[in-house]
């Protein structure tokens, strides 16, 4: 049997910070999203080869075949006021697409409120869920999907890292570095709306 980039193994070594851990592994999951309990610590993050039930914004699928997208949910416990919550939409998608422009050297930007275009083209979305106390991100990047293995009927055209670059990524350090991206931007957002 063949071990997922993914595994614990593949990824712990990679971290650099405190999100993503602890971490968590799933070859298969309906969705990363309920995966991830109400007494996880912060930074605890679960990520899998394949969603079975993957779920974007406004209650639309989110589509990937096995190992070949990067899916994966972070617990975060804010501390600002919960009406400031949906800006971790934003502060995420930035930092992944912050994180694509450095490991993939595309020309990832975001788009308001919780998409990452390369020029115009969909290649990761973001999906926050709050609850008491928390916030669950989850984050799916097209990875190594070819062309023809993207979804066909989407709002916006989607591609991959593949599909711009011409070659296949290794999946975990591309999720060690958007982690430690989506840290340094988390904090920093925490630091300006901190009560005072």
């Amino acid at each position: 049997m063949r071990v997922s980039d993914l595994s614990p193994g593949s990824v712990e070594p990679l971290l650099q910070g405190r999100l993503g851990r602890p971490y968590r592994f799933v070859a298969e999951c309906a969705s990363t999203q309920r995966l991830l309990d109400g007494d996880e610590v912060e930074g605890a993050t679960v990520a899998a080869d394949h969603q079975t039930h993957g779920r974007g914004r406004l209650g639309r699928t989110w589509e990937a075949p096995a190992d070949r997208a990067l899916l994966f949910s972070v617990l975060l416990r804010p501390k600002p006021p919960m009406a400031l919550w949906p800006e971790l939409s934003l502060v995420a998608g930035d930092a992944v697409a912050a994180a694509l422009r450095t490991e993939a050297h595309v020309a990832a930007e975001l788009s308001h409120p919780n998409d990452v275009l390369i020029e115009g083209r969909k290649v990761a979305g973001i999906l926050p869920e709050a609850s008491a106390g928390r916030v669950v991100l989850g984050i799916g990047v097209n990875v190594n999907q070819t062309a023809d293995e993207l979804p066909l009927e989407t709002p916006k055209p989607p591609t991959s890292l593949l599909a711009e670059t011409g070659r296949e990524w290794p999946r975990a350090p591309l999720l060690a570095v958007i982690l430690l991206e989506l840290e340094g931007r988390y904090d920093g957002w925490q630091r300006l709306h901190s009560v005072r």
